[in-house]
């Protein structure tokens, strides 16, 4: 069976939709990507002030893939993802000066200063986190699919990985799992080229969409930079997940314009192969330039501009201004032993 349908079950790489957005719907994902873009923008400057502290992993250059399927969601769904989580986050609704408080160690936090920028959570909003361990999120999120299941809410778990969690073992045994039982869960691998510094020529064989295919799960490659062909293809895949078919695999080519991290110079990228994805391949710009085009006037745009600038300088300065946790709060939120 799985050898018959498994070339039907894998597509190519999915690119721009021809569907015909609205003016209210390009604006909105303009702006949820520009919060992104400006927000990791701030993040950085803080991290270079000494504001932030441990890791720090910027999202910037990548916004179409979290903005396009938040776009698709149901408010039912969860999502759960990796350590750069802060686009993810951001558009499940939370305020900004609470994430941006998080990554300062302050109390307003949205994890009250205890997570940190690798480990932020929001169940009230379906994020379930920002995970440190590499493929570890895969585990839960399958866990999730199985509540969702269990619960009978036709909710899904959007469970992203990056392309090294892609080749973590525990991830193919949660494909197996959530085939097995036909789980709800939606598999995104964020394939922006490079494993920390290891770029996935040199660590992957073969395509991360195709990697379901022995347990009969579908899969497709997916333009990462247009948020409309993201859009579009996790909407396909939340359909057939609802309809009780079992996981999805969506691989979206995307790039990030930073280091991993806030400590990694990039110098295993050329200059020429960063500024092919920042020129010409951009996100932003792209729905930037569509609203230009007889949608939107550069007033409007502006106007845009200006108020994710204050949301952000706002979510910066209480990020600065909030206390510090009691130290109480260190016996909160964890298990205990209790002898009887």
């Amino acid at each position: 069976m799985g050898a018959k349908t498994s070339k039907k079950q894998s597509t190519k790489l999915k690119t721009v939709s021809n569907s015909e957005p609205s003016a209210e719907e390009l604006k909105k994902l303009y702006r949820d990507m520009l919060l992104m873009r400006r927000f990791e923008e701030k993040a950085g400057q803080l991290y270079g002030m000494g504001l932030i502290g441990g890791f720090c992993h910027l999202y910037i250059g990548q916004e179409a893939v979290v903005a396009g399927a938040y776009a698709a969601q149901e408010p039912q769904d969860t999502v759960i993802t990796a350590y750069r989580n802060h686009g993810h986050i951001l558009v499940s609704g939370i305020d900004p000066k609470e994430v941006m408080a998080e990554l300062t160690g302050r109390a307003g936090g949205c994890s009250r200063g205890k997570g940190g920028s690798m480990h932020m959570f929001s169940i009230e909003n379906g994020f379930y986190g920002g995970h440190g361990i590499v493929g570890a999120q895969i585990s839960i999120g399958t866990g999730l699919g199985f509540a969702h299941k269990y619960k009978e809410d036709n909710g899904v778990c959007l469970a992203y990985m990056g392309d090294g969690a892609a080749d973590q073992g525990q991830v193919l045994e949660s494909y197996n799992m959530a085939a097995l039982w036909k789980l709800p869960v939606l598999y995104i691998v964020e394939n922006n080229q490079y494993s920390m510094g290891t770029s996935t020529k040199r660590h992957a064989a073969g395509e991360f969409y195709k990697r379901g295919e022995p347990y009969g799960i579908p899969g497709e490659q997916v333009d990462g930079m247009d948020v409309f062909a993201v859009k579009d293809a996790v909407s396909k895949a939340l359909a057939h997940i609802r309809s009780g078919k079992g996981p999805y695999i969506l691989e979206m080519m995307t790039y990030r314009y930073r280091g991993h991290s806030m400590s990694d110079p990039a110098k295993y990228r050329t200059k020429d192969e960063v500024s092919e994805f920042k020129d010409k391949r951009d996100p932003i710009t792209q729905v930037k330039s569509m609203l230009l085009d007889g949608l939107a006037s550069e007033d409007e745009i502006k106007a845009i501009d200006k108020e994710i600038k204050a949301i952000v300088n706002e979510a910066a300065e209480f990020s600065k201004t909030s206390p510090e946790p009691e130290a109480e709060e260190l016996w909160t939120d964890i298990l205990v032993a209790v002898d009887e």
